[in-house]
């Protein structure tokens, strides 16, 4: 399914079995790329890549190690990690998205791979939402009322940053005015949303 718009999904679990699995579940909906481990994992990925289902024992180059490889990289996706190694503490440390244990199954991983790039659409759209309400603010700071009810451009940018806020309200849920919402970002930058 190469060059297609659809999300690109890349699976890198060394049990052949388990990575056919996946990409049966998946390929419907999503381009799929399979790596059978950590090395290969890393030659596939690339910056088309939307989310990693990405096993932690491997042989060679561990999720774990392929994790941080990403991260390093500042690869931005989404990593999920599909794996039968029961969490400890040393996940603190690491930089997944979300965390599944095996074995799982078709819906679960589906929907895991539909939260993962609902998440990314929202980031995008937050700091889409942002970098407007910031021109916005520095319009109003140094422009007169009538000047800035003149000028089109000005308009424009203002339904733009209320159909963010809308697409954005959406996703946090039922927020009614902007004081309300930019409290409700604030909790999310701050780690209360997610």
């Amino acid at each position: 399914m190469d060059g297609t718009d659809d999300p690109v999904v890349l699976i890198v679990e060394d049990e052949p079995d388990v990575a056919g699995t996946y990409e049966i579940w998946l390929e419907e909906a999503y381009e799929v790329r399979v790596a059978a481990d950590g090395d290969e994992g890393l030659r596939r990925l690339d910056d088309s890549v939307d989310v990693v289902l990405l096993d932690r024992k491997m042989p060679g180059l561990s999720g774990d190690e392929l994790l941080e490889r990403i991260r390093e990289r500042g690869i931005d996706c989404r990593v999920a990690m599909v794996t039968a190694v029961d969490p400890d503490f040393e996940i603190l440390e690491m930089g997944f998205d979300t965390y599944l244990s095996k074995p799982v199954d078709a819906d679960q991983l589906t929907e895991t791979v539909e939260a993962l790039l609902a998440r990314s659409e929202y980031d995008s759209l937050l700091r889409e939402y942002y970098a407007l309400v910031e021109k916005r603010a520095a319009l109003e700071a140094t422009k007169e009322d009538a000047a800035l009810a003149e000028n089109r451009e000005y308009r424009r940018l203002t339904a733009e940053v209320e159909e963010l806020r809308d697409r954005l309200s959406e996703t946090i849920g039922g927020i009614a005015d902007d004081e309300e919402f930019i409290a409700a970002i604030r909790g999310v930058d701050d780690g209360g949303g997610g």
